[in-house]
């Protein structure tokens, strides 16, 4: 590992965030360091970075076909750590050249591009599972059923014991590690989906695989083969989820306000997104 590597990997875990936010900035610190390497520029210091160097690396991952939104994300990463190692100027979202607009990067939407899977989509999906890993497709139930992301159903094994006795508290693969409690929709579906799972578990795992990355790995790969692609990905099973919860909010006499900000906490956002959930969560196949 290079100088400038363990350098910037020390600062990326220094600047704070999530769990999965430093890891993720570790992830592009690395890659910075090894992406000035290859194109023979040679840094050994933070210090020693230029406008140049950072305009050099988004333009090579444009040319890699990198999305806008995800160079968003590299580059407030990089800002970020530019901050800690206190190089706050050439951090500045403002810099003439070194902004997301100078370097072409502005006006990707946040709002991403899945829909509320189907009932039909969902129950072949999960059908398709089946026939491939039935922990998988007991994960796929749990995602739907409860709004969970990935991250968490697989690693709700640790939790159906408790939910089976008492629905439900959301702590193991939530975003920072904060725990949530989530709106009981429909009990008995719910149960079903946590029975169905506890039938399934083998050697105390829900997807039989030695660590949590190729567990994630294994379920992203057979919900891919089992139908779930593009607009309808496993993600599509939080936001049908999000759906059941704005109608269940909704009759049971919560104001649109109030539902907004309810499944935004429903699903481990807070209650200060609700806006965002309402217009990124709610989308139907049809819109």
């Amino acid at each position: 590992m290079s100088k400038l590597t363990r350098q910037l990997t020390t600062l990326a875990r220094q600047g704070g965030g999530s769990f999965k936010t430093v890891a993720d900035r570790s992830k592009l610190a690395a890659r910075f360091a090894a992406k000035m390497a290859a194109l023979n520029i040679q840094i050994r210091d933070v210090k020693h970075i230029k406008t140049q160097h950072i305009e050099k690396y988004i333009r090579s991952r444009q040319a890699e076909g990198i999305s806008t939104r995800t160079l968003q994300n590299e580059m407030a990463a990089v800002r970020n750590i530019l901050i800690t190692a206190g190089r706050g100027k050439l951090a500045d979202p403002q810099h003439e050249k070194l902004s997301n607009k100078a370097l072409r990067l502005s006006g990707a939407s946040r709002d991403g591009t899945k829909v509320a899977i189907s009932a039909e989509c969902y129950l072949a999906a999960v059908s398709g599972a089946e026939k491939q890993d039935a922990g998988v497709a007991a994960a796929l139930q749990l995602a739907r059923c409860f709004g969970l992301r990935t991250e968490e159903a697989v690693q709700s094994v640790k939790s159906l014991k408790t939910w089976q006795q008492a629905l439900l508290r959301v702590v193991f693969g939530t975003k920072g590690g904060r725990p949530r409690d989530t709106t009981v929709i429909d009990r008995e579906k719910m149960l079903h989906a946590v029975n169905y799972a506890l039938a399934t578990m083998q050697n105390g795992r829900l997807i039989d695989r030695p660590d949590l990355k190729s567990a994630i790995d294994r379920y992203r790969n057979v919900a891919r083969r089992s139908g779930l692609t593009g607009r309808s990905s496993p993600h599509s099973l939080r936001y049908a989820w999000a759906v059941d919860a704005v109608e269940f909010h909704t009759r049971n006499g919560m104001s649109e306000k109030e539902v907004s900000a309810m499944v935004s906490m429903d699903l481990g956002h807070g209650d200060g997104r609700g806006r965002y959930v309402m217009r990124v969560y709610t989308k139907s196949s049809e819109s």
